[in-house]
């Protein structure tokens, strides 16, 4: 590894903990992901315990998610409150428009500073970083309108950096697959139901059963669009059988792998002057 860009992060990483300590406490969103498992882990270190994290149970994240990141803040002993949401009442998230985000984290985020205002906390946080800024997100609107603070964006922290800090900290998330709500498998314009997103949790297990940590199914009506990276396809093919067999007992007639592999952000708005 380049020392300059460790250095480069360690500088980062110091800022972030200096940041972190102007605050009395703080309240970190959790998901169990690579970024705020490292925020919520720097956060609990700088603030000698005065920080909490808070996850939200739902169905736009799987069973298995849910699972792995509760085991994580049990095993690292990081205080954790869990609170149900069903995003499926809100029509914004249900109707799937391209902002479809923007309502999912409204809704999330009041419901984090809700708990917090009761709770004591009066900062919540979430691991936004400076790599996100590169992506479509519509729910970072929502969190600018509501307050939430991302510090990880404030001291310009890449993901590739925080995974650096991440494994230099022994967590266990450094090199996990990113990570993404179930809801954004669905093209834009398709209602969202809890049969949908639990037919592509099952999917995407069959899959992970299989060692594809990282993969997506994509949804278009009855067609399964599986993306894994390119360099897993001859694998892949030689066991297809059985997943394309597991995958029409979902309920899909068609299972087809995209041949331009795993990608974030597939189903996004199509940019100008983009492919």
């Amino acid at each position: 590894m380049d020392k300059q860009i460790i250095d480069a992060a360690s500088i980062k990483e110091a800022q972030l903990i200096k940041y972190l300590k102007s605050f009395n406490n703080v309240l970190v969103a959790f998901s169990g992901g690579v970024d705020s498992t490292y925020l919520l882990a720097v956060a609990q270190e700088s603030l000698e315990g005065n920080c909490k994290a808070v996850f939200a149970r739902g169905p736009m994240i799987s069973s298995q998610e849910e699972t792995e990141a509760l085991a994580l803040v049990q095993q690292c002993d990081f205080p954790v409150e869990v609170i149900d949401l069903d995003v499926l009442d809100l029509e914004g998230f249900r109707e799937n428009p391209p902002d479809r985000c923007y309502f999912c984290k409204k809704k999330l985020f009041e419901t984090f500073l809700d708990y917090g205002k009761r709770s004591g906390y009066s900062t919540v946080i979430d691991g936004t970083n400076a790599s996100d800024t590169n992506d479509y997100r519509p729910g970072r609107i929502a969190l600018q309108e509501l307050g939430v603070i991302s510090p990880l964006l404030e001291v310009g922290l890449t993901k590739a950096e925080i995974r650096i800090l991440s494994k230099r900290r022994n967590l266990p998330t450094w090199n996990k697959p990113s990570m993404a709500c179930l809801a954004s498998r669905v093209p834009f314009g398709d209602t969202i139901t809890a049969e949908l997103l639990k037919q592509i949790a099952q999917a995407e297990a069959i899959l992970q059963q299989k060692g594809y940590a990282e993969c997506r199914v994509r949804v278009h009506k009855d067609i399964a669009r599986i993306e894994i990276p390119i360099e897993d396809f001859s694998t892949f093919l030689q066991h297809r059988r059985e997943v394309t067999d597991s995958m029409l007992t979902l309920g899909f007639r068609f299972v087809t792998l995209d041949l331009m592999g795993l990608r974030s952000g597939s189903l996004n708005p199509i940019q100008e002057g983009t492919v």
